[in-house]
């Protein structure tokens, strides 16, 4: 058990982490454990992460659907970082392995390539402006704390949940559909089905207004944070659930259709 210094909590959660097992949350054993104390934690999980050979790529952003707050006792919107060993491409169809984290739930996100740095003081326009490609993914998320039990502190220490995030086509932004793309990304809607049953329906105006908007957010965030990196070009930012989370097991086939943007559906099975 971690003694409760940062660096001594970052490294417990790599440990607990790279054995695919679980622990006590954070908040239940150390007093005082809150969100700053737990983006600093994040920052050394990051720091020791880049320090063995990974390569920190973009974020996550989790908790931006407001619709399943209550779900899991969280009420704010948290980041983390994704790592070139955890993000894949992807074509539709894919076999993807998942069996190695805790409790993995599925999740199909809106990500955002960026042609340019994005900042606290651009506006919603800007930010459509810097945004290089679109992408349909699945992040898979799990939880080192047994039963998804956790504060918000937990899951931002635990590196935002983050486990894998799956990659489908990437499209190129066309320079006519910037000054649309906002509102356009905010419409569409995503149906999650499992084994050919729809389980979910969900409108991208369900991540924080959508996924610009989303963004957005991240990078005012950021503006406030000492320890998190500013979002630089050529980052990928995945913008949180459009439907709910779903537990997945090895042998479930999930799939998306998506309308009102042109963008591909996505199909996976679990190994």
């Amino acid at each position: 058990m971690a003694a409760g210094g940062t660096g001594d909590i970052a490294a417990e959660i790599l440990a607990t982490l790279d054995a695919g097992r679980q622990v006590e949350p954070l908040t239940a054993r150390i007093g005082g454990f809150d969100s700053a104390a737990a983006y600093g934690v994040a920052s050394a999980l990051r720091d020791l992460r880049v320090a063995r050979g990974e390569r920190a790529i973009g974020r996550k952003i989790g908790f931006t659907n407001r619709n399943i707050w209550a779900e899991y006792g969280v009420y704010e919107p948290i980041w983390g970082d994704v790592y070139d060993r955890t993000q894949h491409d992807i074509a539709t169809g894919t076999r993807i392995r998942v069996s190695h984290l805790p409790e993995p739930r599925i999740e199909p996100e809106i990500v955002l390539g960026l042609g340019r740095d994005v900042t606290s003081d651009m506006t919603l326009d800007d930010i459509a402006g810097a945004i290089d490609w679109v992408a349909h993914g699945f992040e898979i998320v799990q939880s080192i704390f047994p039963g998804w039990r956790f504060g918000v502190a937990d899951c931002i220490a635990d590196g935002g949940l983050h486990g894998a995030l799956f990659v489908g086509p990437r499209r190129s932004v066309r320079e006519g559909e910037r000054p649309g793309l906002t509102a356009a990304l905010a419409g569409l809607a995503v149906t999650l089905s499992r084994n050919g049953t729809a389980v979910d329906r969900g409108i991208g105006s369900n991540v924080l207004d959508g996924p610009i908007q989303a963004l957005g957010h991240l990078a005012g965030v950021l503006a406030g944070d000492p320890l998190g990196p500013p979002l630089r070009k050529g980052e990928l930012v995945t913008t949180g659930t459009v439907t709910r989370a779903f537990p997945v097991a090895p042998g479930e086939k999930w799939s998306t259709e998506i309308e009102d943007f042109d963008l591909p559906g996505l199909a996976v099975e679990i190994a």
